[in-house]
């Protein structure tokens, strides 16, 4: 989901500021009707059906504000989710502490919700360029190994590198390469913590923002997030720098957020994850981008990478509905329908052989989807086991009701 701050450079001297990205999504239960519990009716005579199945899961992409932990259970009681990650972990240390607050609310969860943590790259650039310290990416190591101690289990990399963090000395973005973020990302490979990093945005957003735009719904509700004129990067040069940093660290881990941040081409996506076996990547905020591809291709994508896919929705929790987000929002504060479609269709895309139904996030584009109706085995996977392998961290599945396999479901066949 695109960030609300501006991607307009600060110059020698003036205020660094940058506002960082959240997010939106969510998870329920195989089979069952599409909305609420996810309860199936059962079907006599349909052999699926008489197997009462739970599949555990993680969500490994959210953004939950220190307010909002009340809401996030009872989302993930609503809709079957075990455990989920908060990438919105900020950083350690003073003035605010807020990594601390973030760990601490997480430990009040009952070990459903981890936390990756956030570098302070303002700072350390900040300091970098009035001359109080050179070495910025030694800096935010030093930062990362303060978050470990703390309890972060990951790091999180917004896009504002590469699309807005300054260079220290220029007047250009950081670019995602640049060698000098080398000890960040080394370090996190020593601690063992993944990195889920966001580059670029939709390939759209660098398009004019016109009712030719095919996101043209969502740039009238946000016009900032239209890249055209403004001094960034192409997205193919965001999109080269960020495979470039994935080659250099082959033994630090990257997960590669929004479908390895580039859902409208999963063949190049493929490509990336043959050639570099660090890689993995997520589904947050994309589903509709990824849907609209043709099912069958999209169904061998992910039986080949069943090991290398996490769900991640993107959702943004707050303390109230005002502050939720589901993929991205409109003009107008989020309602509960929107909820409720948002998890019915993800789970209808993963879930289901449906065709041509409305995606979870339809102001991402006015397009139908088509579901993928993964098998069983594929679906633990991309739900719960990849995470709990990637991230070392396994959420006790909860103590719900059983729920029945869709009896519309037939699991494992590829789309046509």
């Amino acid at each position: 989901m695109p960030s609300k701050g501006s991607s307009k450079l600060a110059t020698a001297g003036a205020v660094f500021a940058i506002v960082v990205v959240i997010g939106v999504g969510v998870a329920g239960t195989l089979g069952g009707s599409w909305l609420g519990t996810g309860r199936a009716r059962k079907t006599p005579g349909d052999e699926a059906s008489k197997r009462q199945l739970r599949l555990a899961r993680i969500d490994v992409h959210t953004h939950i504000n220190p307010d909002g932990l009340e809401r996030a259970l009872g989302i993930m009681d609503l809709y079957g989710i075990d455990g989920m990650v908060n990438l919105s972990g900020y950083s350690a240390g003073p003035p605010k502490h807020m990594l601390e607050k973030q760990v601490e609310m997480a430990k009040n969860s009952g070990g459903r919700i981890a936390v990756f943590a956030n570098v302070n790259f303002m700072r350390a650039l900040g300091q970098a360029h009035y001359g109080i310290r050179s070495d910025f990416g030694v800096a935010l190591a030093e930062e990362l190994v303060l978050a470990k101690e703390v309890g972060a289990i990951g790091l999180k990399i917004p896009k504002g590198l590469g699309l807005g963090y300054p260079h220290p000395h220029e007047e250009r973005p950081l670019a995602v390469d640049d060698a000098g973020l080398d000890p960040l990302f080394e370090k996190a490979g020593e601690l063992g913590m993944p990195i889920a990093i966001h580059t670029g945005d939709p390939k759209a957003f660098w398009l004019p923002a016109d009712e030719k735009n095919e996101r043209w719904d969502e740039l009238q509700a946000h016009p900032e997030w239209s890249f055209v004129g403004g001094k960034v990067p192409s997205w193919q040069a965001l999109y080269d720098a960020f495979e470039r940093r994935v080659a250099r660290h082959p033994k630090t881990t990257f997960i590669g957020v929004h479908f390895g941040n580039n859902p409208e081409d999963p063949e190049r996506v493929g490509q990336m994850l043959d050639k570099y076996p660090n890689l993995v990547i997520d589904t947050a905020a994309r589903v509709p981008e990824i849907g609209r591809q043709n099912a069958a291709k999209m169904h061998m994508f992910f039986e080949k990478y069943q090991d290398r896919i996490l769900f991640g929705t993107d959702l943004g929790v707050g303390s109230t509905q005002d502050e939720m987000m589901y993929g991205s929002n409109g003009s107008n504060p989020p309602t509960l329908d929107d909820e409720r479609r948002y998890f019915a269709s993800t789970w209808r895309y993963f879930e289901s052989t449906d065709r041509q139904f409305e995606s979870p996030t339809p102001i991402q584009g006015r397009w139908k989807i088509d579901g993928l109706g993964l098998s069983e085995p594929v679906l633990r996977k991309l739900y719960f086991q990849n995470a709990a392998r990637i991230l070392k961290w396994k959420p006790e599945p909860r103590p719900v009701s059983p729920v029945l396999r869709a009896p519309n479901r037939d699991a494992g066949a590829t789309p046509k």
